[in-house]
């Protein structure tokens, strides 16, 4: 991260690749700004790469949060196996997958994308088997959800809830940058909102994520990573149960809350002047 660059581009990829390079790493919806990095002008860089020195580089994408979003909301964006560099991807399905932790798929476009080194062979349920997993017992209920989750909502089902999310998520972003007090730190491609003061008050936002704790919500309050650690946000990730009057009701007690520490502060900040003495009345 840099000041006015929260992700990586294909300026940076370029900079940092070498013939030792075994993979380049890309994430759609970043943990600190929910910001989806720019894959395809990273898929054409290497392309190039291949075509001028000969260097396969592979992408793997870290999908965690998008991977059930854009597909409904942006199908036309390429970021995915439509990029002849892209090789990879993995998802959480317990996030906007609709389903309860823990689930989440890795996925390779193709076998032979999936080095042999990782797979091992186990034959104890009767039979010779390939397996690339950590081998433990673990439930498959979720699996089973995820599985009824598709077949229940099917595309369209998922397109309705994440378009929603999206309204939702535009609707309390424009509500925070009207308030004045607030500006966006990222450009809502998912329902991330991620945000910080506009003009810096007389307390953190580590004290209003506080405060707003009495109202029952917890909003993150976090510093960005190293060469933008000076720079404190706070997260909001709107999901399918998020309604419009949940988030009136988040936006009203952080309009509270910001208030209520305004005051305090600035009662905090009067001088101390000595009362004057009087007569005491028994």
């Amino acid at each position: 991260m840099e000041k006015d660059r929260f992700c990586i581009d294909a300026k940076s990829v370029m900079e940092r690749i070498d013939e030792n390079t075994i993979c380049v790493g890309a994430i759609m919806g970043t943990t600190f700004t929910g910001a989806c990095e720019p894959v395809k002008e990273i898929n054409d860089l290497l392309v190039q790469v291949k075509e001028n020195k000969g260097l396969d580089i592979p992408i793997h994408v870290d999908a965690a949060s998008a991977g059930f979003i854009l597909p409904f909301i942006n199908p036309q964006l390429e970021w995915d196996f439509r990029l002849p560099q892209v090789r990879s991807i993995n998802v959480s399905g317990h996030k906007f997958g609709l389903v309860y932790p823990g689930v989440g798929w890795l996925i390779f476009k193709n076998h032979t994308d999936l080095p042999e080194d990782l797979i091992f062979y186990v034959n104890y349920l009767g039979d010779t088997m390939p397996t690339y997993t950590l081998n433990f017992s673990r439930g498959s209920g979720m699996v089973l959800a995820q599985y009824y989750n598709l077949l229940h909502l099917g595309q369209s089902g998922y397109t309705n809830v994440m378009n929603n999310c999206m309204d939702n998520a535009r609707y309390l972003a424009n509500k925070l940058t009207d308030s004045d007090i607030f500006e966006l730190v990222n450009n809502l491609e998912l329902p991330i909102i991620t945000f910080r003061f506009k003009n810096t008050p007389d307390f953190t936002p580590f004290q209003l994520s506080q405060k707003l704790r009495e109202r029952g919500w917890m909003l993150p309050a976090y510093n960005l990573p190293d060469n933008t650690d000076d720079m404190t946000v706070m997260r909001v990730v709107v999901r399918e149960t998020f309604s419009r009057d949940m988030a009136e009701t988040f936006y009203a007690d952080l309009i509270k809350a910001y208030q209520i520490l305004n005051e305090t502060e600035k009662e905090h900040l009067k001088p101390n002047v000595s009362p004057r003495r009087g007569h005491h009345v028994t």
